[in-house]
């Protein structure tokens, strides 16, 4: 009996699929495949299913985190690219969490909060 698991994804919800998508694009992210109902996206070797899905306070309570090597050089791409200011979504600043990472909040379009974030060393055990 093979148990062996392969991936899991995320239906991350969009108020407008293709304002989402075009916000997505301008992140990096690569559409692999879409339907004008759901989309996968993919970027590196994480990926996720946007999906045309708009439930009152959904996606105002969802959540994604998004593991990097650099979050600096996420956070300062993210500035570079404008999404802020095109598509009116929030942009925090990278902070250490007590949880050892050092992340970043984004808001999506539909009010989806990512956690952009990178490992932190752990202090040594006493």
């Amino acid at each position: 009996m093979n148990l062996q698991t392969v991936e899991i994804k995320a239906f991350v919800p969009a108020r407008e699929l293709q304002r989402s998508l075009d916000f997505y694009r301008a992140l990096g992210f690569e559409v692999r495949w879409s339907d004008g109902e759901l989309a996968y996206l993919h970027h590196g070797d994480c990926s996720f299913l946007l999906q045309a899905f708009d439930a009152p306070g959904f996606a105002a309570n969802y959540q994604m985190h998004l593991l990097v090597e650099d979050v600096g050089a996420w956070h300062a791409m993210v500035l570079a690219s404008g999404v802020a200011e095109r598509f009116g979504v929030d942009v925090g600043t990278p902070e250490d969490r007590p949880w050892a990472m050092r992340d970043f909040t984004l808001f999506d379009p539909s009010g989806v909060l990512w956690r952009i974030a990178q490992n932190l060393p752990r202090p040594a055990a006493d």
